[in-house]
């Protein structure tokens, strides 16, 4: 005790020493705050610029030197330290330096008021000149002098600015350079003051002058106003007197200024201007003015001279300066070439001698631009992605001119051969524009190949001129079709690896999967298309008239054809089915496919049990019956086809076994497809037994013989599910064995007699106590089964 109480009185004696320190510290910063109290009163004028925060009131200050010395220490130690201080501000107001202008104040000043300025004082000048006609005010040669008054003396005032004000000086140039430009266009067009001759060189003069201030001053403004500006001329001067040849030859004369320009400093946004507001008028004047008849030369003409002038211009850059492409690049040249196509395709094809050049003016735009690709290539004036682009429109308008001046097959076959070497440059010379244009043409041969398909196997059926089997053209062109494609699909599998330009887009993964599902689908349906029209072509064939007693007489065919071609095209779906998965499992070890051929052979079989076993059906009564027989021969065949179908039923169902059991399928599908088997076979055998019931007249097919070939299936069930301890095929057994209870008795018993009763339910409980006495028998294998 006297240790601890020791102990006691010594903290509280360090207790006392620190609030002792800690009031002197309060009394220290109360000074502080006075000094600075005392400071912001001294500097009244600096508080009222806020740049300083007022301090708190002395209400507010906290009264720390009063504070009683036995108070917890947290009320001393709370205010004090966390006191506000003073901000590090910036400095006092009066030694700042007055704000400078915004940016965008600058930009409004020294730039946007002087072009609006120019544009408004010409459009003044412009809706002046066009009261004063209106009015006749003044004489048309005083209008064309006052104008041109008006345009040289803006003239000499901008380059008399040039050296002090370089912009503004720019803007007043440009705008004296439309003024110039609208008022000789006025004087010949409206007014026939000068001739023809003199027009053009005049306005030669004032494109050379606009091309060369605009790279004097460096400035595009110049280019936009000066020369873009003048598109607006001719409309705002227009009463409908002037003629579109002078129209489009004082927009060609604008648009060489302008490759000028861009060769020399390929200003984007003069060349996207000039670009679309020249094929707008132009196209506004085929919709609206064009008179079709006399006007077509001219419409022709300048649509070429337009299409090669921002053809060089596009071109005459690149060829200088190597620059890479972009895709703001490959639109317009894409656009440039496929609007002169279009209008030219559409002039053309308004006369009967026009729709004959048609595949020859297709055919002249790929050769232009081969030429073009070819000068590019030797001269290596580019870089490749030029070179590939313009080669790529040589192949586009190729295309185009096969099926305009071909017809029929060859359309497809040049199509699926062009795709196929375009996609063989993309992947072996690591080009991807090549493989990307390659991608459309495969879509178009094989939508050509769909339109081969409807002409040759639907439309040719029972003419006098139609195909003959296997050797016609249709089969040929989906041969090589197949083909082309096999060919592209090689690739595609085989040149990834190596190829630096991996599939990298959504395209790309698409058409990798697109591409071999295209291959089998025509290879499937090639074969497939040709055996239905031999069988068709049959059918039709067999046509003979019959004439009843009563005098009606109508037209009959063999059915028997068309079942007989039936049942072969399902033969013929399970073969291929069939091949198929072992070419998988022998070769291409290809999931997708092998999921793919899967589904396709499950679902062939459902086919084959439904539509197919119905169809053999037909053919065994048309045998029995022989209700046509002095019109045809009905021979055995058809009893001996339905084996037929059976062996290609087998030979699908052992494909789909080795399949599954395929590491590389990575599906386990080993117990359904177990079940699948155990139906088929089922139904299979329901079938050969009402075959062969009927075949001996018997008439209790569906009710005695299924019950008991069912209730004896559903047993061999159950002695494999205990013998090989297969639970599911046990419970499926016991499924089967209900339903087959259900018909007895629902539907068997409602017209059997007393002896074919006493025959099913005999036989149906004589299987039902052996299957119990198996599973008495076998309980403890069983138990085990499950407890395992």
């Amino acid at each position: 005790m006297p240790d601890q109480n020791n102990r006691i009185e010594e903290l509280n004696n360090k207790l006392e020493k620190l609030l002792g320190k800690q009031e002197g510290f309060a009394k220290e910063l109360m000074s502080l705050y006075q000094e600075i109290e005392a400071l912001k009163k001294a500097g009244g004028g600096i508080k009222e610029v806020g740049t300083i925060n007022p301090s708190p009131t002395k209400e507010e200050q906290p009264q720390m030197a009063s504070s009683p010395a036995n108070e917890p220490i947290k009320e001393y130690l709370q205010e004090p330290i966390d006191a506000p201080r003073p901000k590090q501000e910036e400095p006092i107001s009066i030694f700042k330096q007055p704000k400078t202008k915004s940016n965008w104040e600058k930009f409004i000043g020294e730039n946007l008021i002087n072009k609006v300025g120019i544009i408004i004082t010409v459009l003044g000048v412009a809706i002046g000149a066009k009261y004063s006609i209106d009015n006749n005010l003044i004489s048309p040669l005083t209008r064309i002098i006052l104008g041109y008054l008006a345009g040289l003396c803006l003239l000499g005032f901008g380059i008399k600015l040039k050296v002090k004000y370089e912009n503004y000086s720019a803007v007043l140039v440009s705008g004296a350079l439309a003024i110039l430009y609208f008022i000789t266009f006025a004087a010949y067009s409206f007014y026939g003051l000068f001739p023809q001759i003199m027009t053009f060189i005049l306005m030669l003069i004032f494109t050379v002058f606009g091309v060369v201030a605009s790279l004097n001053y460096n400035k595009q403004i110049i280019a936009h106003i000066g020369l873009v500006g003048a598109y607006a001329v001719p409309f705002l001067l227009s009463n409908d007197s002037g003629s579109p040849e002078i129209l489009f030859s004082y927009m060609a004369i604008i648009n060489i200024g302008i490759l000028f320009i861009a060769y020399k400093k390929y200003w984007k946004p003069l060349y996207y201007s000039s670009f679309i507001i020249t094929w707008l008028i132009f196209g506004s004047w085929l919709a609206f003015s064009y008179a079709y008849n006399e006007q077509r030369t001219i419409a022709m003409m300048f649509s070429l001279l337009f299409f090669l002038i921002f053809y060089a211009t596009f071109l005459s850059y690149k060829l200088k300066a190597s620059e890479k492409f972009k895709k703001s690049d490959i639109v317009l040249l894409l656009s440039n070439s496929f609007i002169f196509f279009g209008l030219g395709y559409g002039l053309l094809s308004e006369s009967e001698t026009g729709e004959q050049l048609l595949g020859v003016f297709a055919l002249g735009n790929a050769i232009l631009h081969f030429m073009v690709s070819l000068i590019i290539h030797k001269k290596k004036l580019a870089d490749n992605n030029l070179y590939y682009l313009v080669s790529g429109l040589v192949l586009v308008f190729l295309t185009i001119a096969i099926p305009i001046q071909l017809d029929g097959n060859w359309v497809t076959l040049l199509w699926a051969f062009e795709a196929a070497l375009l996609f063989w440059i993309g992947r072996k010379k690591n080009v991807i524009v090549y493989e990307n244009l390659s991608y459309p043409l495969m879509i178009l041969a094989l939508f050509s190949l769909f339109h081969d398909w409807t002409l040759g196997y639907f439309d040719n059926i029972g003419l006098d001129q139609g195909m003959s089997p296997v050797l016609n053209m249709t089969f040929l062109s989906s041969l090589l079709f197949v083909g082309a494609f096999s060919f592209i699909n090689w690739l595609n599998t085989n040149t990834k690896k190596e190829n630096t330009v991996a599939p990298n887009n959504t395209i790309q993964k698409i058409m990798s999967f697109a591409i071999p599902s295209i291959l089998l689908f025509v290879l499937f349906m090639g074969f497939y298309l040709e055996i239905q029209y031999y069988w068709e072509t049959l059918y039709i064939g067999s046509e003979i008239p019959i004439v009843e007693e009563n005098g009606y007489d109508y037209l009959k065919h063999n059915t028997d054809l068309r079942d007989t071609g039936n049942i072969w095209l399902i033969n013929y779906s399970l073969l291929f089915i069939s091949i198929l998965i072992f070419a998988n499992i022998k070769k291409i070890h290809n999931r997708v496919l092998g999921i793919v051929s899967l589904t396709a052979g499950l679902f062939a079989i459902f086919v084959f049990l439904t539509m197919g076993l119905y169809t053999l059906s037909e053919l065994r009564e048309s045998y029995i019956d022989q209700n046509l027989s002095e019109y045809y021969e009905i021979g055995f065949f058809n009893i001996t086809i339905r084996y037929i179908a059976f062996a290609f039923l087998t030979l699908l169902l052992v494909s789909l076994y080795k399949l599954i059991r395929e590491p590389f399928l990575k599906i386990n599908f080993k117990i359904p497809f177990e079940i699948l088997l155990h139906m088929t076979i089922l139904w299979v055998a329901s079938s050969e037994l009402l075959h062969w019931m009927h075949m001996a007249g018997s008439h209790q097919s569906y009710k005695l013989g299924l019950s008991i070939l069912w209730g004896s299936y559903a047993l061999l069930m159950v002695i494999l599910g205990i013998w090989q301890n297969k639970k599911f095929l046990r419970l499926v057994a016991m499924i089967l064995f209900g339903f087959t209870l259900i018909k007895l008795f629902f539907y068997d018993i409602a017209s059997l007699n007393t002896i074919s009763k006493t025959i099913v339910f005999v036989s149906l409980g004589i299987l039902l106590l052996i299957i119990s006495f198996l599973y008495n028998k076998y309980k403890n294998r069983i138990s085990d089964e499950e407890t395992n």
